[in-house]
């Protein structure tokens, strides 16, 4: 897993808010420390907000290197997450405090480690923040996601086992510096702002999702949260892909007309309640239903939202499952089987997939603009992790800049 020592966050040399400072992770030596110093964003205790803090910058191990951050996008579950996490999920861990969080970083590679071959200073990256051990089965097909160590670096784990990995990457984007393994690098072009770069752990968690159900030229996608996050984002890069009709659902009717605005003659949108969106989606195709369901709905969404959706795909189609519902999803296992549908619970993207997307808005094949930036810089950081209340859904995109 990695080489050399885990980099352990040092105590700080200076921090700001807060009138006392606890100790960094122990085994870290003062006499040792860089000189050159940095500030981060960092979290001391859950539900407290987070300080800025002055820690040394660190030295990329042989296989990493240094990014500056110019920008990282913040999810809407940030909140949630540095607030309620032990309640939600307690088995699973977050980065042991003080911790830098900060999910979706681009910037600028500053150094590299004598191991790297084709990164250089100079670059512009996206810096994924998928972690795994680099040498399971799964990491070498190609399938990190599914490693027993996965972790979202600056972000949570969904393995107990995570905190190995936070121990060796313990540098999120909230900070002017991190460190990064060569494998997570995405080059983005120079027609992608840092700030919308921010954006791509969404763009890719969709695009993925979008691969997993085999989305391509002639089909009829279903995405049931059209106007959120993950919703808006899968439409834009369905509608790259070649998809012929997108039908979707939302409860704002003003963000769905801003949705079916972005192509108004391939898409269909109806607010949820309005009638079943099963029956909707089959009434639309002649009776057969979608290729296959996007399920992108938020963690308290009623469960009966999800069952309604899935009987709008057709015999033979897909349920590409990214978001969550309020409940355990109970399933009709016969009416599976007898339709062949195949449900699929996809989670983030390979980075692979992200340089895909890179390459998509370097030929201008999508074309991000509809992402409106709110930019803070990284003294507000508290202040836009609780901002993302807006009624603009999708369409925001929040960035702290350090």
């Amino acid at each position: 897993m990695g080489d050399g020592l885990a980099q352990q966050v040092p105590a700080e040399i200076g921090r700001v808010h807060l009138p006392v400072s606890p100790p960094g992770h122990p085994g870290i030596n003062e006499g040792s420390l860089m000189s050159k110093t940095m500030t981060a964003a960092r979290l001391h205790t859950l539900g407290t907000p987070m300080t800025l803090d002055t820690i040394p910058v660190p030295k990329p191990r042989p296989n990493d290197v240094l990014v500056r951050v110019k920008a990282c996008g913040i999810v809407p579950n940030m909140a949630n997450v540095i607030n309620n996490w032990p309640t939600w999920f307690p088995h699973q861990p977050l980065p042991k405090f003080p911790a830098i969080f900060g999910l979706d970083p681009a910037g600028v590679i500053e150094e590299v480690g004598e191991a790297v071959i084709n990164a250089k200073p100079g670059d512009r990256v996206y810096v994924s923040p998928l972690r795994s051990c680099g040498s399971c089965k799964a990491c070498r097909s190609g399938q990190r996601s599914q490693c027993r160590y996965y972790t979202l670096n600056g972000y949570f784990s969904t393995s107990t086992d995570g905190q190995r990995i936070f121990d060796l990457y313990p540098y999120g984007g909230f900070s002017e510096y991190m460190t990064a393994p060569e494998y997570a690098l995405v080059n983005i072009p120079d027609n992608l702002s840092f700030e919308r770069a921010g954006r791509f752990g969404y763009l890719g968690t969709s695009y993925g999702a979008l691969k997993n159900a085999g989305a391509g030229p002639g089909q009829v996608a279903l995405i049931d949260g059209i106007t959120g996050t993950l919703g808006v984002a899968a439409t834009v890069l369905g509608l790259a892909m070649g998809l012929s009709r997108i039908l979707g659902t939302g409860r704002d009717v003003e963000l769905l007309k801003r949705v079916k605005a972005l192509a108004p003659d391939r898409i269909e949108v109806i607010q949820l309640g309005e009638r079943s969106t099963g029956e909707w989606a089959k009434s639309l195709t002649g009776g057969e239903g979608a290729d296959f369901t996007i399920s992108a709905l938020g963690a308290k969404a009623p469960v009966a939202t999800m069952l309604d959706s899935m009987k709008g795909v057709r015999r033979g189609g897909k349920v590409v499952n990214v978001g969550g519902v309020a409940d355990d999803l109970p399933i009709d296992v016969k009416w599976l089987m007898d339709e062949q549908i195949q449900l699929i619970g996809s989670n983030w993207f390979t980075t692979a997939q992200g340089q895909e997307m890179a390459d998509m808005v370097r030929t201008g094949t999508i074309d991000l603009s509809y992402l409106e930036n709110r930019v803070f810089p990284l003294d507000r950081v508290n202040e836009a992790i609780s901002g993302l209340k807006d009624r603009n859904g999708g369409f925001s995109n929040y960035v702290v800049c350090p």
